[in-house]
């Protein structure tokens, strides 16, 4: 099993399916672009929209010219064929999504919906003595062998992926280990699969489907499907990968029963998103999703046209040669005609450049006003994430401060509203809206609140002026030495007191100890409760130290763990909407504003006023400092403007930062999969089954045997028993709602533990031909295929076969 170096905690999982959620973590600012598995249909409106809607050019089939290619960029090109395999990417899962199998595919509001193209039906016809569904095949769905898709193919499938058989190098079995037989039903084609254990999320099971082919034995799944498929089942056949050109081709399925691909070919190239515009420019591609960057140049070139301008007006309007002033040119003209003929040539060849740069950024525009930038929100959310394995965020009342002080929704505006997108902030870590679990419940936690922020901190200890403070019992270097050179005389001193107070009375002595001893007025040991201690109050606390996990820790009272305790009860009012968890947080907290920070302990100061705002915080002579890493590629302009923008915010409330850019390349793997950070910005996708596929992300963090900490994908390395518990009961009920209910239940305690921080849905921007139909952001659902296309010329006559 794959891993990465992990200095202060292992991303082991404990389940193999865990791999390919840290495998494809391909780092487009950060995102980790994981497939999103279809699944059940719901079959009901209720609930919210989406927060933006598609944009891909919608038209009817009639309406698409049957033929021709089209050329779609990708990062790169696969490394493996399996979507099972724990290096599968982005590129795995469109192809797959092209030539294999979806039995569910996804819609506009990110509900999974039967295919027909592969099921007349699927559903749970026995709940007891255990769960069976019985799956009715398509009659007409084959292989491009000419074989029928059968049962053959599901329990092949099943037993490469159950985790039974260590020959299976597969990199996650989630569902798959809770299957306890498959069979043929009534004939060839029913699939008859009973469940070992309930599952809710069946229907995310055998997609996509491979033939038997490839999973009937470890040689096929482990090396023969990295490089080719033996067979296919889709709109697309996968013809051939050139490596050489960075090329995958497509071709439309001569064997397909459904209706035809209207395109011939579909190729797939591997171009850098830092060189797209150029490559657009070129008529190397047709359609590719792009920064933001590469949409306002494009929008640029729209404008200019609309307008009537040229590309080489274009270029001295807002290109290169925009810079250029008639006395720059003028000044530039005398050098390099003037007598110092060294500086003449540098003059010379500056401007040969400088016109080469103009006259190539003048053809790029009039290339790309044939394109449009079609736009919507990814499936997919940024967020802040806080490791609270050690150090100042160890501590929930810092993590929580770091959440307040917080404004998302100003965040979300400077990313969202310039595209024209909109720009709420995302309330759930489980859903996005539009998805039938989606709930905000982000009231959990509270809304962005400085004065709050402030107090959290006091009350943790982080107040100003504490980096100079020394902690009890520690001497400077100067009262070190004069202690150093009484050392000799001190200790027959001290062995002469020592023989008097042996014969002292012991009252005497336990006063003398009491008073030499730091007094620990203000404070409660949680777990040391003893009979009629008047501080035996009860204190629950949320987070990776809480008696969720087991662990006593040292906690102010009995301030904080009112705070502590009313902040979880809020989570439980989430949890029930009712009750006296919920009566508790209501009484000591203002409606819908959160939980208020707590006053310090004894003896702290009080929470820092507007003037002492950007003093540094400190606690026992060490300065309130966070570590902020993130990517420094070209694609990463907006994550580490949204950086920026986190460390003013932060600064307000006395948290200092340390910005660390690092490469692409190892901004994921040895940064925030190893441990080595506090704050970072990255990106999780979403999913219709965060039951299955959420869970790993927000487990809660085990020891292993090294010490070290077996974290999945909780990068974040904060999580609870209660989280995971509640993620258990949601995949293990067949009852769809409350499954639902206990996946917003989980996104409460998630909320409160403070852990990661939603800030945005990702924009999602793709640049098209014009003519490009039935493509382009689709948002929350899938591609369909084989209704890509270009539309018909208008001045087409008659209409074509509807294929």
């Amino acid at each position: 099993m794959s891993q990465f170096g992990a200095p202060r905690g292992r991303t082991c999982s404990r389940s193999p399916r865990s791999r390919t959620l840290r495998s494809v973590a391909t780092l487009t600012s950060a995102v980790l672009a994981v497939t999103v598995l279809a699944g059940c249909s719901s079959g009901d409106d209720t609930g919210e929209a989406p927060a933006a809607a598609q944009d891909n050019a919608p038209a009817k089939r009639d309406a698409v010219a049957d033929g021709g290619t089209l050329r779609w960029a990708v990062d790169a090109l696969p490394t493996t064929l399996n979507s099972f395999q724990a290096d599968a990417d982005g590129t795995t899962a469109r192809i797959a999504g092209a030539v294999l199998p979806s039995l569910y595919t996804i819609d506009e509001r990110g509900r999974p919906q039967l295919n027909p193209d592969y099921l007349e039906s699927a559903k749970v016809v026995e709940t007891e003595p255990k769960q069976v569904v019985l799956y009715k095949l398509n009659q007409q769905a084959v292989w491009s062998d000419g074989r029928e898709i059968g049962a053959p193919d599901f329990v092949a499938q099943w037993r490469a992926l159950s985790g039974r058989d260590t020959a299976y190098w597969t990199a996650r079995n989630s569902g798959y280990e809770r299957i306890e037989k498959i069979e043929k039903g009534k004939n060839d084609l029913e699939v008859r699969i009973t469940f070992s254990k309930p599952y809710a999320d069946w229907q995310s099971l055998f997609t996509p489907l491979y033939p038997k082919q490839v999973m009937g034995s470890p040689n096929s799944f482990n090396d023969g499907a990295r490089t080719t498929l033996k067979a296919t089942a889709g709109p697309f056949l996968l013809k051939s990968i050139n490596r050489g050109s960075g090329d995958v081709t497509l071709a439309r399925n001569p064997r397909w029963w459904g209706q035809s691909a209207k395109l011939d070919s579909l190729v797939l190239k591997a171009v850098p998103r830092a060189d797209r515009a150029a490559a657009l420019a070129a008529g190397k591609l047709d359609l590719a999703e792009i920064d933001r960057s590469t949409a306002e140049r494009i929008a640029l070139a729209l404008r200019d046209a609309r307008a009537g301008r040229n590309g080489a007006q274009a270029a001295l309007a807002h290109g290169p040669g925009s810079a250029i002033t008639s006395s720059k040119a003028l000044e530039s003209w005398a050098l390099a005609h003037g007598s110092d003929e060294e500086k003449a040539e540098e003059v010379q060849a500056a401007r040969q450049k400088n016109q080469k740069a103009v006259a190539r950024y003048a053809s790029e525009q009039d290339a790309l006003a044939g394109f449009v930038v079609r736009k919507s929100l990814e499936p997919a959310y940024t967020q802040l994430s806080l490791n609270g394995e050690s150090g100042a965020l160890a501590d929930e009342r810092v993590r929580r401060a770091v959440a307040r002080a917080i404004n998302r929704q100003e965040l979300a505006e400077s990313v969202l509203k310039p595209l024209g997108l909109p720009a709420a902030p995302p309330g759930s870590h489980l859903a996005l809206a539009g998805q039938a679990a989606y709930a905000d419940s982000s009231d959990a936690l509270g809304d962005q609140d400085t004065k709050e922020a402030r107090a959290l901190l006091a009350d943790a200890g982080w107040v100003p002026g504490g980096a100079a403070r020394k902690p009890a019992g520690v001497k400077d270097g100067a009262e070190a030495g004069s202690e150093a050179e009484k050392a000799k005389k001190a200790k027959t001193e001290k062995a002469e007191q020592e023989k008097k107070d042996k014969k002292a009375d012991g009252s005497s002595s336990d006063a003398k100890k009491k008073a030499d001893t730091a007094s620990d007025e203000g404070l409660y040991i949680v777990g040391d409760d003893k009979p009629g201690d008047p501080r035996a109050l009860p204190a629950p606390v949320i987070g990776a130290a809480g008696p969720e996990n087991g662990t006593g820790i040292l906690a102010p009272a009995p301030a904080a763990a009112r705070q502590s305790a009313a902040l979880l009860a809020r989570a439980e009012a989430l949890d029930t909407g009712a009750g006296s968890g919920a009566r508790a947080a209501h009484s000591v907290t203002k409606p819908d504003r959160g939980v208020a920070g707590a006053y310090a302990p004894l003896g702290t100061a009080a929470p820092v006023t507007a003037p002492q705002a950007a003093r540094a915080l400190g606690k026992d002579g060490k300065e309130l400092s966070l570590r902020f890493v993130l990517p420094s590629g070209p694609g990463s302009e907006s994550l580490r403007a949204v950086g920026d923008r986190i460390v003013r915010m932060l600064d307000a409330v006395g948290i200092r930062t340390q910005i660390t850019k690092v490469s692409d390349d190892s901004f994921f793997k040895d940064h925030v999969a190893a441990g080595d950070y506090d704050l970072a910005l990255y990106s999780w996708p979403a999913s219709a089954f965060p039951a299955t596929d959420a869970r790993p992300i927000f487990a809660k963090p085990e020891p292993a045997s090294d010490g070290s900490l077996l974290v999945e994908q909780n990068y974040s390395r904060v999580g609870t028993d209660r989280i995971d518990q509640l993620f258990d009961q949601a995949a293990g009920t067949l009852d769809e709602e409350e499954s639902r209910e206990l996946v917003r239940q989980a996104d409460a305690r998630i909320w409160a533990a403070a852990g990661s921080i939603p800030l945005y849905q990702r924009p999602q921007l793709v640049a098209a031909k014009a003519e490009i139909v039935n493509a382009g952001a689709w948002g929350l659902a899938g591609p369909r295929y084989q209704d890509i296309g270009f539309k018909k010329p208008e001045s087409s006559n008659g209409a074509e076969r509807n294929r």
